[in-house]
């Protein structure tokens, strides 16, 4: 194996762990904000606002931990590429039908000044977050990683 893949598969989890946590540790602390943040997509029925906007932190803020301590690397990268699909299709959307809104992506959102939309730099930002998490998916071995621990089997030891 590439001695230089499990440092660069380390970078990437570190890189989007640590991003991941930092958007739902944001959002945490003003639910109302998330609510607003995710009905100006004007994408979901009025009845799942609330449990998109109170739950996307929670996610996030799991998702990101299990990659910064390394546990359950490839499911983690996985449930992060589908979170940044959906980021992308929400903004992607909310840019085709001239909306001008803050992505609320790390708190904050909903209505912006005319020409205040920043959907050129968010897209980009997590069109390259889906490529890291796609590569970490599919090469999840990292070092300093939790799910490296050494593990202890009850069946004996094979004696030739």
């Amino acid at each position: 194996m590439d001695t230089a893949r499990p440092w660069a598969a380390t970078a990437a989890r570190l890189l989007l762990g640590w991003v991941l946590l930092v958007a739902g540790l944001l959002k945490l602390p003003d639910p109302a904000a998330a609510v607003w943040a995710v009905r100006a997509y004007r994408l979901l029925p009025e009845a799942l606002v609330g449990p998109v906007a109170f739950g996307l932190p929670v996610v996030e803020v799991a998702v990101g931990l299990a990659l910064l301590v390394g546990v359950f690397v490839r499911t983690a990268a996985l449930a992060a590429a589908l979170l940044l699909v959906v980021f992308l299709g929400a903004v992607g959307s909310a840019w085709a039908r001239g909306l001008q809104i803050d992505c609320g992506c790390f708190g904050g959102g909903g209505q912006v000044a005319a020409g205040a939309t920043a959907y050129p730099g968010e897209v980009a930002r997590d069109l390259g977050l889906l490529l890291v998490a796609v590569a970490l998916a599919r090469w999840p071995a990292s070092r300093l990683a939790l799910g490296n621990a050494p593990t202890f089997r009850s069946e004996p030891a094979h004696v030739p």
